[in-house]
């Protein structure tokens, strides 16, 4: 399935935004940060269609790798139109292990195909990056301190969503928020998280979007 990309930028139409939810809790932090998200961003006149990964039914695993095709679910089926349908993704999960959870990631295993997400030129190692012109956010949680994540970590995590998959597939800029340290945090800390993520979702709405062409 070959995906639309914007190319014509149109201030006025509102933007789609397609929150994925990656933690299977519907009582997570992560739950909370996408509902806030969601609200800031309808609140500033975008559209916006959630997935929370935990509700779906889907297979996480990639049996063959691309050596065979594996039939998507009717779930998979819908999270690929929502993604063509969107201008922007707003990526929500928890950092396990320094990486995504295996639900995240078996999803993206499942849905970022050759065909929708990219695709390789014939005789070549270049490929052609068929989700260009989407832009996206990462909202990530983790029990350590951001400033260690950065900086004693290198976040491999946000490396691997970020540059390995979306600018992959040609989804830029990827603006990324970290919320932490989870552990230990009492009700006021969350407060402030919940409100930084509504306000991002304002300000991903008032960005100018691009037309699909």
């Amino acid at each position: 399935m070959a995906a639309m990309s914007p190319s014509t930028t149109h201030p006025h139409h509102p933007q789609r935004i397609l929150i994925i939810l990656g933690h299977p809790s519907a009582g997570s932090l992560c739950a909370g940060l996408a509902d806030a998200y969601a609200q800031g961003a309808r609140d500033s006149g975008a559209q916006v269609r959630t997935l929370r990964l935990g509700e779906l039914e889907f297979d996480p695993l990639l049996r063959a790798g691309y050596r065979q095709d594996q039939p998507l679910e009717p779930d998979l089926q819908q999270a690929q139109a929502d993604i063509l349908w969107a201008s922007h993704l707003a990526w929500v999960y928890p950092t396990w292990w320094g990486g995504l959870p295996a639900l995240l990631k078996g999803f993206i295993d499942r849905i970022f195909l050759p065909g929708f997400a990219f695709k390789y030129r014939k005789g070549s190692m270049l490929w052609d990056r068929l989700l260009a012109g989407r832009t996206a956010d990462l909202l990530v949680s983790m029990d350590s301190p951001p400033w260690y994540y950065r900086w004693l970590a290198h976040m491999p995590g946000h490396h691997q969503m970020r540059r390995a998959i979306l600018e992959f597939s040609g989804i830029r800029p990827v603006r990324i928020h970290s919320f932490g340290p989870v552990l230990g945090a009492d009700a006021a800390r969350r407060q402030q998280w919940l409100e930084q993520a509504q306000a991002a979702g304002r300000r991903t709405a008032a960005r100018p979007v691009k037309a699909a062409t």
